[in-house]
């Protein structure tokens, strides 16, 4: 079978990897990287489990060619936390009860915090719209809606902190 060699940043490691045109993002990152907070879902881009960040925006892995992300800088949710520091979002849901089988949390923190990236507070409706490809059979999405609006408001609130601590030192 014909190779192509590829280099992905993932989680700002640079990985190297020879893989079969085929290959799916999703496998690469679990199987060749060891990366298994993605979650293989559906297969179909339905469910969202499997959501990553690539060149800062939203992607369902599971239909995207590994081949495709050739050059790219990919984020997972192994990527979202700083050091034992959880980020905000996972902290959020965490708090919030916003999971209780796990099984759909990663892709949707990962779509939360595209959706907080594009919109800092998004209302309830927006919320429910920004994660609507995302899909959780335990849960009834109320609890998940409060983390992302408790990690929305927290990450304002750092925002300002910065952007005043900023402020203060070039004034």
């Amino acid at each position: 079978m014909m190779t192509k060699h590829i280099s992905i940043t993932v989680n700002g490691t640079v990985h190297e990897a020879d893989v079969e045109p085929r290959l799916l993002l999703v496998h690469l990152l679990r199987d060749d990287f060891g990366l298994t907070g993605t979650h293989i879902g559906c297969d179909t881009s339905n469910c969202g489990a499997c959501t990553v960040h690539v060149n800062g925006r939203s992607a369902k892995s599971c239909t995207m060619l590994a081949v495709q992300a050739d050059g790219a800088e990919v984020r997972t949710i192994e990527g979202m936390a700083d050091g034992a520091t959880l980020h905000p979002l996972q902290q959020a849901f965490w708090d919030q009860h916003g999971l209780q089988c796990g099984f759909c949390t990663p892709g949707m923190i990962m779509q939360a915090a595209w959706l907080l990236a594009t919109n800092a507070d998004p209302s309830d409706a927006e919320i429910r719209e920004g994660i609507s490809g995302n899909l959780c059979r335990c849960t009834g999405y109320l609890n998940i809606v409060k983390a992302i609006q408790q990690a929305a408001a927290e990450m304002s609130a750092a925002a300002e902190t910065q952007t005043g601590a900023t402020a203060s030192v070039a004034g």
